[in-house]
């Protein structure tokens, strides 16, 4: 072979080798890091941001919502009796939540009950103020049972609105009061109450007073529109239950009761003697029970 087509042969293969060390070199390099400068360090991947623990011991407790919270008609007549209040009671037979986390001698001092008869969730924000204003441990809030208990279901408040003031709420306990846990109990189920209740004569007649006239309203009428005006409460308070846990679960310090006091079947033993609608004191207890549960779990509720 001559020597110029040999010296061509030569050049064409140094040039492949060349070639694909190059290419080696590049493909690698995708793979590898960037070259540094010597001496600089690598910059460490970001962690992601630890979920808080939650606390299933508080030092202290404020509690916002209803007349439930407040004790309403559970030891006398059209009267609050905070002291058999599921949340922040004194009540020994009861054993309320703050009393069970806090022990009775700490209650006056570090539980405050800012919840109010008749309330609706629209007044959520101001009460969640003013529980933020003290830095609790944790807030309860049992509030979407007058929302939804009104003369007529034209009047109930829309899912929107009910979600716009929660949404607030939250907010305002989170600008005051960062650090602060939460217990969401949610909505009982009212259609629930009103079959259990109508079996009292008594109750029937204190119903007709305009105790939440929209599920109780014609309360042996079983005909096809109370019928269904009943179902329309109910399914409206499915929706606010949604909300509520919905609401909680964007907040890394909420704990929502996974619908516990929506699916608890209250007893008449368990309803007020004198409008079988709100818990007596041995129901506020099961509310007081199923919320210790949930507040001292290792794990929420699904």
């Amino acid at each position: 072979m001559p020597a110029t087509r040999r010296g061509r042969i030569r050049t064409f293969a140094a040039w492949a080798v060349a070639t694909a060390l190059v290419g080696g070199v590049g493909a690698a390099g995708c793979e590898a890091e960037p070259e540094r400068a010597p001496g600089v360090a690598a910059r460490p991947s970001p962690s992601p941001r630890p979920t808080p623990a939650w606390d299933p011991s508080p030092a202290s407790l404020a509690a916002v919502g209803d007349s439930i919270t407040r004790g309403f008609d559970a030891c006398g007549i059209l009267v609050d009796c905070p002291d058999v209040s599921w949340a922040t009671g004194s009540d020994a037979r009861v054993n309320s939540l703050a009393r069970r986390l806090l022990g009775p001698a700490a209650l006056p001092s570090r539980s405050w009950n800012l919840a109010r008869s008749g309330a609706r969730v629209a007044e959520l924000p101001d009460q969640m103020a003013r529980a933020a204003a003290r830095k609790p441990g944790l807030v309860t809030v049992m509030v979407g049972a007058n929302d939804a208990c009104r003369d007529s279901t034209d009047l109930m408040t829309p899912v929107a609105d009910f979600r716009a003031s929660f949404e607030e709420a939250v907010r305002e306990l989170r600008r005051v009061s960062p650090k602060s846990q939460v217990y969401v109990a949610s909505v009982p189920d009212l259609k629930r109450l009103w079959s259990t209740g109508r079996g009292s004569v008594l109750g029937k007649q204190v119903w007709k007073l305009g105790v939440c006239a929209s599920m109780l309203g014609d309360a042996d009428d079983l005909g096809p529109a109370a019928e269904e005006r009943r179902e329309e409460v109910h399914r409206r308070v499915v929706a606010y239950n949604a909300v509520l846990r919905d609401v909680c679960a964007k907040d890394r310090l909420c704990r929502h009761d996974g619908g516990a006091v929506f699916a608890y079947r209250f007893t008449g033993a368990q309803l007020s003697p004198w409008d079988w609608f709100h818990p007596s004191g041995d129901g506020q207890e099961r509310l007081a029970e199923i919320a210790y549960r949930n507040v001292t779990a290792a794990v929420p509720p699904a």
